[in-house]
């Protein structure tokens, strides 16, 4: 079963009737690795849903946070960005474009262990982000404009 089986399936187990424009929604999160906001969902979905709104996106996505299905992730003032890869993962952010890319690291998995042996906490989950600059940004002479 793949994954959009899946979520679909558990969708419906928690009683949520599957709408064109919720299917549409769903299987975009899981087919881009982008982490997108929902305007940017609005965005690529809006050709093929020209009824669909950008309130429309925000509820779906309530629903699929509610279901577990993907997670928000918050940067500063920035718009927040959703992942529909629930695996251990963490992010790599660009400070010049936004870009936000996967990258996996296991020794920050004993982190949780330290931490729960130093300060007797029942650790859930743990967050890290790193910041910089994308080779593309990387690439572009400073001052000249990106097109």
């Amino acid at each position: 079963m793949n994954r959009l089986d899946e979520a679909l399936d558990k969708l419906k187990s928690n009683g949520v009737r599957m709408t064109p424009q919720r299917h549409a929604i769903l299987a975009f999160l899981l087919d881009t690795m982008t982490h997108p906001t929902a305007d940017e969902i609005y965005k690529a979905l809006s050709p093929r849903f020209p009824s669909m709104s950008v309130a429309t996106v925000y509820n779906n996505l309530k629903v699929f946070l509610e279901a577990g299905l993907v997670r928000e992730m918050t940067y500063g003032d920035h718009s927040s960005r959703f992942d529909a890869d629930l695996s251990d993962h963490y992010h790599a952010l660009c400070e010049q474009c936004g870009k936000l890319v996967d990258f996996a690291y296991d020794p920050l998995d004993d982190m949780e262990k330290a931490a729960s042996k130093q300060t007797g906490f029942k650790i859930k989950s743990h967050r890290v982000e790193v910041y910089g600059v994308c080779p593309g940004c990387a690439s572009v002479p400073v001052g000249s404009s990106i097109r």
